[in-house]
């Protein structure tokens, strides 16, 4: 080793330590911060050039009916009334086949592109040019829960990371003062499966979803019940710092341990950033009405809406909202067995507003170039109703089958549809889009290669979509 004289260590010391903090700063706005941060790390992000870098996520619980909104189907029309006729006997979720039933909103081409949306949307119909469609997906399941652990995760058991996890742990933060990945739950219930739905599984801890509440605290016990001083709170978190460090100098390192730690001093950050970055009472009034916070019906939507872009705005990677609770009766979500109009009113009437302001506000503020924005349910609607084998009943039952979503944003072909189902929305015929599928589009979408993205577990090379999974290509602009 060649030894430092008192210049050279001088000269490092102005040097050298700048270039590490001006490295640092490099990381933080590339957002590369915490990308591969473990000792399973992959290759750095991104693995080719990312046509977006941020992700909203709208989770329908309760399964949209494809041929009441995005699939327009004029021979189910022409058949309403009459039984399905197939070579077999369709396996359903409630084991009732009732006859045919046409749709319960009218289609109409709306746009420049001419993309059929129905009524039941007709605020998003006035941004079809923006939707890219995919009408051809089919899921591995017809029960709601392990049919929604799919759709987050791409695996039907509990257990595995969800894609924000994923993309949290590949991507890294933009924000050292937020959570990469962020969770805002429908105010009248959570999920089926609850916290599973945004689980980091068996990737480091703190990649799991954290929860915000759009309405009153933002976010659990962030504050202390009572005010303290600032002396007092200063002590009280060397103190912790103190016994943590001597915890972990005598068991070692611990994954659950750290994660714990970090979000102890990521909630001290978020004390200071979490009131600005959902401060949405100082919106414009424009803005307010443009989600509908005029309207009680989709007031509570169009709050999450705009925390969400917020969210974004403020460096989150990865924003998901849920529209629909857990089942049971009433129910509050898009499960529509009984009666659909009914049901599916109710629902949209909630989100249609709000959604389609979230892409016009998204476009205008210059961010909707790199933010992916996915609309998706576990699986779709039956178009012979859940009745009697001779009954056009009100309802419809579950349809893994065939069923649509729709992405939106950075690197996609607006206006646009992929793939089919048959002449009556029953089965995906065409292009056929499995969520293995779908994860690795949305992967590729933001510059991740989905064979690369892996972590090792248990003997096994993991990743979100198993050992399946092909980028659907027709859908990129």
């Amino acid at each position: 080793m060649q030894p430092t004289d008192r210049r050279s260590f001088l000269n490092f010391s102005v040097r050298g330590i700048g270039s590490v903090a001006l490295a640092h700063l490099l990381l933080k706005d590339r957002g590369l911060q915490a990308a591969g941060a473990s000792e399973n790390a992959v290759p750095s992000w991104p693995h080719h050039r990312p046509l977006a870098t941020r992700v909203i996520h709208i989770c329908l619980c309760g399964g949209l009916s494809q041929v009441d909104s995005f699939d327009y189907k004029p021979e189910l029309q022409r058949h309403h009334g009459r039984s399905l006729v197939s070579d077999e006997k369709p396996d359903v979720f409630s084991g009732k086949v009732g006859l045919l039933r046409k749709n319960d909103w009218e289609f109409r081409q709306r746009g420049q592109s001419g993309l059929w949306v129905s009524d039941l949307f007709p605020h998003l119909a006035t941004v079809a040019d923006e939707l890219t469609v995919i009408r051809s997906m089919v899921a591995e399941t017809s029960n709601h829960t392990p049919a929604t652990f799919q759709q987050n995760t791409g695996f039907r058991l509990n257990g595995f990371p969800t894609a924000g996890a994923w993309l949290s742990f590949g991507m890294g933060s933009e924000s050292e003062d937020l959570p990469s990945y962020v969770v805002i739950p429908d105010s009248r219930g959570q999920p089926a499966g609850d916290s599973i739905n945004w689980s980091n599984g068996f990737l480091p801890a703190h990649h799991q979803g954290t929860l915000f509440h759009s309405q009153g605290n933002p976010v659990n016990d962030l504050f202390p019940a009572r005010k303290l001083s600032t002396r007092t709170e200063a002590a009280s978190r060397q103190l912790l710092a103190k016994l943590n460090r001597s915890h972990l100098e005598r068991s070692g390192r611990d994954d659950d341990l750290e994660a714990r730690i970090r979000s102890y001093q990521l909630a001290a950050k978020m004390q200071m950033s979490i009131p600005e970055a959902t401060g949405i009472d100082s919106e414009t009034e424009a803005t307010r009405i443009l989600y509908g916070l005029d309207r009680e019906e989709c007031r509570d939507f169009g709050r999450s809406c705009i925390l969400a872009r917020r969210l974004l705005e403020r460096g989150v990677r990865f924003v998901q909202l849920f529209s629909g609770g857990a089942f049971g009766s009433p129910r509050i979500n898009w499960d529509g067995h009984e009666d659909m109009i009914r049901n599916h009113n109710g629902e949209a009437v909630r989100i249609d507003q709000p959604v389609a302001a979230l892409l016009k506000d998204l476009r205008q503020r210059g961010l909707m170039d790199d933010t992916l924005v996915m609309f998706t349910s576990e699986f779709g609607r039956t178009p012979f109703t859940e009745s009697a084998a001779d009954v056009v009943g009100k309802g419809r039952d579950h349809n893994q089958y065939g069923f649509s979503v729709w992405l939106a944003g950075g690197g996609l072909r607006g206006g646009y549809a992929h793939g089919s189902t048959d002449e009556v929305g029953w089965k995906s015929v065409e292009d056929i889009v499995t969520w293995h599928d779908f994860h690795a589009t949305v992967l590729h979408i933001l510059g991740i290669d989905h064979e690369r993205l892996t972590f090792y577990h248990n003997g096994i090379e993991r990743r979100l979509t198993n050992v399946h999974g092909h980028v659907v290509q027709d859908i990129l602009a």
